[in-house]
């Protein structure tokens, strides 16, 4: 050994190597982890500090300091990589599209990792380069973290926590509760794509079109709205349960109705086609870069304008209208001609979704 320099550590053999207990021990190894993986791929001056955590600027918002808007998801998506993305750039469009829903500009993203032992590294840095490059086209950077490694057989290859950190300014106000009456429902694209690409995978399905996921960072598309100065009430992105539940969310916070319309509701034909297939309901499937918009009906024509000039609204669509409804109740006018109840989801129609 006298010719091996006194802390000398091989490089990562991001080819062949596995993830072991020692990534996750706190010493050599796991500080070569971050340091060839990690730092290598997501690296700025505030991830650079070295920290436990990250020492940032107050944000200002036209000359004062403004309110800060704090996310967090976990990401178990089974399988990690689908059409259309992987839980890499999952993780970081999920925590951005909730901090951005709230009205705030996205500003900082933490991130924290559960790997399991025998995990190929190959895959880890897959999806960390793919992190990377969903941060970046955001201009989001990742400036803190965290990763732990649990035994063979006590995880799933890896899960993905991510903390969102944003900043709005006085005077606005987005939520669930402020839904009224005449109010108007926009979607900002077709629904389902991210649950039928996930499902299409596990199930080894294949269809004459490709399904992929939308998964997308909204915050842009939302700064477009909101630039507009029209009067929102509430932002969303329908993930986990779909439209369906996100709309039942709303209306029970609000104390309101809706009635939706179903053929004006866009769904790709593939993705219905493969959710009758499946047995589901594309108003239940999970969508990870749309976006529910609840406005004034006044104000409704210039915002679906505004959509469907961004590449990310290409293809939204006004579905319904909020009404006065004791029971809160969410009803659809069928493409047949009749009224039914959308409920909401019961059970979990597609475990790991994201």
């Amino acid at each position: 050994m006298s010719g091996v320099k006194r802390g000398y550590a091989r490089a990562l053999d991001l080819k062949h190597g596995r993830v072991d207990m020692s990534h996750g021990a706190g010493g050599r190894a796991m500080m070569q982890l971050i340091a060839e993986l990690f730092t290598h791929h997501l690296g700025n001056a505030y991830l650079g500090q070295g920290n436990d955590g990250a020492v940032l600027p107050a944000p200002v918002l036209n000359g004062k300091v403004a309110r800060l808007v704090m996310a967090t998801d976990g990401h178990v998506v089974s399988p990690l990589f689908f059409p259309g993305g992987d839980i890499g750039c999952l993780s970081v469009h999920g925590t951005l599209n909730d901090v951005a829903v709230m009205g705030a500009t996205p500003l900082y993203i933490a991130a924290g990792f559960i790997l399991e032992e025998g995990f190929a590294l190959a895959d880890l840095a897959r999806i960390v380069e793919s992190m990377a490059s969903a941060a970046r086209q955001a201009g989001v950077p990742v400036v803190t973290g965290d990763t732990k490694v649990v035994e063979r057989g006590k995880g799933d290859g890896v899960f993905i926590t991510t903390t969102g950190v944003g900043v709005m300014p006085d005077g606005l106000d987005l939520g669930g509760a402020r839904a009224r009456p005449g109010d108007v429902v926009l979607v900002s694209g077709t629904m389902g794509d991210h649950g039928v690409a996930i499902m299409s995978l596990r199930e080894n399905l294949s269809f004459e079109a490709a399904i992929a996921s939308d998964t997308a960072a909204l915050h842009g598309l939302i700064a477009q709205l909101l630039a507009t100065g029209a009067d929102i009430r509430c932002l969303r992105d329908p993930t986990r349960g779909g439209l369906a539940s996100t709309l039942n969310e709303i209306a029970t916070q609000s104390g309101v109705g809706m009635v939706l319309q179903e053929k004006a509701i866009p769904v790709k034909p593939v993705v219905a086609a493969a959710c009758e297939f499946l047995g589901l309901d594309p108003l239940y499937v999970a969508n990870e870069g749309k976006l529910i918009v609840i406005c004034t009906a006044a104000d409704a024509p210039s915002l679906l304008a505004t959509l469907q000039a961004h590449p990310l609204g290409a293809d939204a669509a006004q579905i319904g209208t909020v009404v006065a409804d004791a029971h809160h109740f969410v009803q659809l006018h069928t493409a047949f001609g009749g009224r039914r109840i959308v409920d909401w989801l019961t059970g979990e129609q597609l475990p790991r979704i994201c």
